[in-house]
């Protein structure tokens, strides 16, 4: 792993390939190459999350941030115990620096980005299973310190808190000294018990009706009203959902579906993805939000199938056919455009009439895309740089090398 000082040496370096064709004179890309981002980004680095505003960079091994990249929690060892901040990811200011009694490391933040739960270990919902334990030490913590602890007997992942602060929505992996399902429970944070959730009718789950899951988290993307999570699953072999096994029901061959876990109302509800999504690879597919909040945009880049779910009706309204690709799949979508990278190549369909698109070729493979707030700049990642265009067009606006860059987590918007 690249060291803090090196990779913060290396940082202050430039130039990032652009889309094919987009600047053959190079003019546009020499005056915007000096490296000042127009909008402070929050990254993914081999040495941790990154933080590129203007022409700063930092480094934060580590740290997790809110979906909206408004707020990093950030630790770091002090003695036996752990150093926790807070950091405005727009402007760079931190809080007080609290110490937490013994090791932590961050896990997961409340939406609104004043709660966080820390664990001993980092694991990725999206990423990675655990390895076997039988107990599971969680720390909350804010601002001012310590909220509560608990020890959770079993093999527990957070992943997302209630809307209130009073639950803590938890992967529960099965068996926990050898896992190889999960199924999502919500912890009382008072008591430190776990249960199951409500199913969408706002009725509590009977007991052995809970659903278990084999499969691949591949990304979680937040509500815009911060309300709902919306998590994307592939590769369900033999999986039942709740509905299905609390009315008998044998359910359908399910290879793909998006997980809906209300943050308020503390309910859950499977979309199911028809064929042929969730038959390639995982990392394949790709969802993104419409800015409004009411389309769910679902890709699948090897089959080259998009569908596109009514977040309020929560349902699969129509599939359309995009140029299938290979490799990892990013998706965003805004200002009327669905953008869609995979490999080298960049696709932009018109959201009101989904399918086919324009495809842009990309010099290297696609790391991570973003537009920006305003929609004025798509950004595009690759491994060591991050470049900006214009959606409608493509042509490069501006560059930046950033060595050790893995991907692009969130625009970090003003806290």
């Amino acid at each position: 792993m690249i060291s803090r000082r090196t990779l913060l040496a290396a940082l202050g370096g430039v130039g990032v390939a652009a889309l094919a064709g987009c600047d053959p004179a190079g003019n546009r890309a020499a005056a915007t190459s000096a490296g000042l981002l127009p909008d402070p980004l929050l990254v993914d680095l081999d040495g941790g999350l990154g933080v590129l505003r203007g022409a700063e960079r930092q480094v934060i091994p580590q740290a997790v941030a809110t979906a909206d990249g408004r707020i990093i929690h950030a630790t770091v060892p002090d003695g036996a115990d752990t150093a926790f901040w807070r950091i405005d990811a727009a402007t760079g200011t931190t809080s007080e620096r609290v110490r937490l009694p013994g090791r932590w490391v961050p896990q997961t933040v409340s939406a609104d980005g004043t709660r966080v739960a820390l664990t001993t270990e980092e694991v990725h919902v999206t990423k990675e299973r655990p390895g076997g334990r039988e107990v599971t030490p969680v720390l909350i913590a804010d601002a001012g310190g310590v909220r509560q602890q608990v020890r959770l007997p079993g093999n527990f992942v957070p992943e997302a808190f209630t809307h209130d602060h009073t639950g803590l929505f938890v992967l529960e992996w099965l068996p926990a000294q050898a896992p190889d399902r999960y199924r999502v429970r919500v912890v009382d944070l008072d008591s430190g018990v776990p249960g199951p959730l409500y199913t969408r009718l706002k009725q509590a789950i009977p007991t052995g009706a809970e659903e278990e899951m084999r499969g691949d988290g591949r990304q979680a993307v937040l509500a815009p009203n911060r309300r709902v999570l919306y998590t994307l699953y592939t590769h369900q072999p033999d999986h039942q959902h709740t509905r299905d096994r609390i009315s008998g029901r044998p359910g359908s061959d399910v290879h793909a579906f998006v997980h809906t876990l209300h943050l308020q109302e503390r309910w859950a509800y499977c979309v199911d993805l028809p064929h042929p999504f969730g038959e390639g690879q995982p990392v394949g597919h790709a969802m993104a939000l419409t800015p409004d909040g009411s389309r769910l945009l679902v890709v699948d880049v090897t089959s080259g199938i998009v569908a596109d779910i009514s977040t309020e009706e929560l349902t699969v309204r129509e599939t359309a056919k995009l140029a299938s690709g290979t490799g990892a799949a990013y998706a965003a979508a805004g200002g009327g455009r669905l953008f869609v990278a995979a490999g080298n190549s960049v696709w932009v369909s018109d959201l009101a009439g989904l399918g086919g698109g324009i495809a842009r070729p990309v010099a290297d493979p696609v790391t991570g895309l973003l537009l920006s707030p305003d929609g004025g700049r798509l950004y595009v990642a690759r491994a060591g740089g991050v470049s900006w265009h214009d959606p409608a067009g493509g042509e490069e606006l501006g560059r930046l090398a950033v060595p050790g860059l893995t991907g692009l987590h969130s625009l970090a918007a003003p806290a």
